[in-house]
C-alpha cells in the first residue's frame, strides 16, 4: 500500500514539474494584413446590404449583416505588444502558450489574452524587526530587483487572479505579483537575519572573525538572493539582485549597544596608545644605553613612569621642575 502511495505521489510531483511555459504557435496574423482583410470584408458586407436592399433580396441583406457582425467581432482580435512584454494565450480555459514577439498582430478573438511585463522591477522592502543570532532585536530592510521568468507559473501556480480579477490589467497583475514577492521577501530576510549576529562584539583581534550582518557584505547579499530564488522559483519569479539597505539595532537596545560599541572603541584605542608608549620608552632607554648614560634603578623607574604618564595621558602634561634630587 505504501509503495503504491509513493508512486502516485511521485507522479503528481513529476506532472507539476512538467508544467512550464511554452511558445504560442497557434493562428496569428500580421496586424496590418489582417486589418486590410477586415476592411475588405466590411466593404463587402456594405455592398451586399446595399445591393440586397435595391433588389429587395433578403438573402443578400442577411449575408451582408452576418459579415458585418463577424467583422466587428474580428476587430477584437487586434493587439499590440511592446518589447519585454508577454501575452498568455488561453482558449476556453486551456493554456495555449505565451507570445513575446513585439509588434502589431491579429489573433482569434475568442482566445483570452493575459498581458504581463517581463521588465525588471524594484522593490524596497520596509525595515522589519527580527532577532539576530544572539537574540538581539534589530531593524533590517533590503531592496531587490526582480522579474518574471516563467509566465505559466506566474499565472497558474499562485492565486494572483483572485486579487486582480479575471479581466485585470497588466499593471494590476504585476502589483499582485509584487505583493507576493514582498511577503516572501520578508520571510527570506527573517531567515537570513536569524543565522547571523548584527556585529562581532567579541573581544578578539583575530582576522578570521565570525561573519556578521554588518560586515558580511556581498556574502550576505548572495545568500539573500539564493534564499529568495528558492522561495520564488515556484511562482516563476527570479530575483536578480538583493542588497541590505537598512540595518540598525531596535530602539529599545540601541542606546545600550551604542555605549558598548563606544567602550570597545575606547579600549582598542587605549591598547594602541599603551603599545606605542611602551615602544617609545624602550627606544629612549636603548638610546641612553647607546650614549653610555648610566641610570640607577630609581632614576630609570622614575623616567619610565614619567614617560608613560606623558604619552598615555588624555591631556597635555604640566612640567614640574625638580630643584632637588630624586631622593627628596
Amino acid at each position: 500500500m505504501r509503495y503504491h502511495f509513493d508512486i502516485i505521489l511521485n507522479s503528481i510531483i513529476m506532472s507539476t514539474k512538467n508544467k512550464k511555459e511554452i511558445v504560442y504557435n497557434g493562428l496569428l496574423i500580421n496586424g496590418f494584413t489582417a486589418l486590410l482583410m477586415w476592411v475588405l470584408i466590411m466593404a463587402l458586407s456594405i455592398y451586399l446590404i446595399v445591393i440586397g436592399g435595391n433588389a429587395e433580396n433578403g438573402f443578400l441583406i442577411t449575408g451582408g449583416v452576418i459579415l458585418a457582425i463577424l467583422d466587428f467581432i474580428g476587430l477584437i482580435g487586434f493587439f499590440t505588444l511592446e518589447p519585454n512584454e508577454a501575452i498568455v494565450m488561453i482558449f476556453f480555459g486551456n493554456y495555449k502558450g505565451t507570445f513575446t514577439q513585439h509588434g502589431f498582430y491579429w489573433i482569434n478573438p475568442f482566445v483570452s489574452r493575459k498581458r504581463l511585463t517581463l521588465r525588471a522591477r524594484n522593490l524596497d522592502v520596509e525595515p522589519i524587526k527580527v532577532n539576530d543570532k544572539e537574540g538581539n532585536p534589530i531593524l533590517i530592510g533590503m531592496v531587490i530587483v526582480w522579474k518574471l521568468k516563467d509566465t505559466y507559473k506566474a499565472m497558474f501556480e499562485i492565486d494572483a487572479q483572485s486579487i486582480t480579477g479575471a479581466q485585470g490589467t497588466a499593471s494590476m497583475r504585476m502589483n499582485a505579483f509584487e505583493k507576493y514577492v514582498r511577503i516572501q521577501s520578508d520571510a527570506a530576510l527573517r531567515e537570513v537575519a536569524g543565522h547571523y549576529a548584527y556585529d562581532d562584539n567579541k573581544d578578539t583581534t583575530d582576522d578570521d572573525s565570525e561573519l556578521t550582518l554588518r560586515s558580511g557584505g556581498n556574502e550576505i547579499n548572495d545568500l539573500l538572493i539564493e534564499k529568495l530564488n528558492e522561495r520564488l522559483e515556484f511562482a516563476g519569479i527570479e530575483v536578480q539582485e538583493a542588497r541590505i539597505n537598512y540595518l540598525t539595532y531596535a530602539p529599545e537596545i540601541a542606546a545600550v549597544m551604542l555605549r558598548r560599541q563606544q567602550a570597545t572603541a575606547v579600549i582598542a584605542a587605549r591598547e594602541k596608545i599603551v603599545e606605542g608608549a611602551v615602544s617609545m620608552v624602550k627606544l629612549a632607554l636603548n638610546k641612553l644605553s647607546d650614549e653610555n648614560i648610566e641610570l640607577d634603578e630609581d632614576k630609570r623607574a622614575a623616567m619610565v613612569s614619567n614617560l608613560l604618564v606623558v604619552l598615555c595621558a588624555d591631556e597635555s602634561a604640566q612640567p614640574v621642575i625638580n630643584t632637588g634630587t630624586l631622593n627628596h
